[in-house]
């Protein structure tokens, strides 16, 4: 499971606790300016989530692009040394 499957699970069960809070709260509570108060700070939550996890798919795609980018160099550079060494060899 990759970093980025593993943020979505952990936001997905937070949304569900969320709603399993909010869904508590309503029963319990007859507050509703209360509630209101309560379900505001929680969607702000929420909302910070959201954004972690995008900055957290965005991240990857740099790091992905950064190691491709290596990859591509080192292959680059081991091509170089065997045909450095074959020329070698043929002296």
């Amino acid at each position: 499971m990759s970093v980025i499957e593993a943020a979505a699970s952990r936001l997905d069960k937070a949304l569900t606790r969320l709603e399993g809070a909010v869904d508590g709260l309503f029963e319990r509570s007859g507050n509703p300016t209360i509630l209101r108060q309560e379900l505001t700070v929680m969607m702000e939550d929420r909302a910070r989530l959201a954004e972690q996890l995008d900055e957290s798919l965005a991240r990857e795609k740099e790091l992905q692009a950064l190691a491709d980018e290596a990859s591509e160099a080192l292959g680059a550079a081991i091509s170089e040394v065997r045909a450095a060494l074959g020329r070698e060899g043929q002296s």
